[in-house]
């Protein structure tokens, strides 16, 4: 497993940060693994309550991307177009 930071808020409760980075994770596993549409879509689901608006949302994807290499608006866009039993996987 690679060791990096994911984008935390310090603002945010321990059950945010817990929210977010369990968000993260299940974005290795769609890289690593392969994950379930609706693992995912729950995981995306908690974040979203953590990071409502879009821009920064796209802020916090970027720190990722940065920080692990790894693509989340790529897998989330997936999800968008999966049914609830599809193995997401890039």
């Amino acid at each position: 497993m690679e060791e990096y930071s994911y984008p935390i808020d310090v603002d945010w409760t321990t059950d945010e940060i817990i929210d977010v980075v369990a968000f993260f994770e299940a974005i290795e596993k769609a890289y690593d693994e392969g994950i379930v549409a609706s693992e995912l879509k729950g995981k995306y689901r908690s974040f979203k309550v953590v990071v409502p608006g879009k821009a920064e949302e796209k802020t916090i994807f970027k720190e990722f991307k940065s920080n692990s290499g790894l693509e989340s608006y790529a897998v989330v866009k997936l999800l968008n177009d999966a049914d609830e039993d599809d193995v997401i996987r890039i």
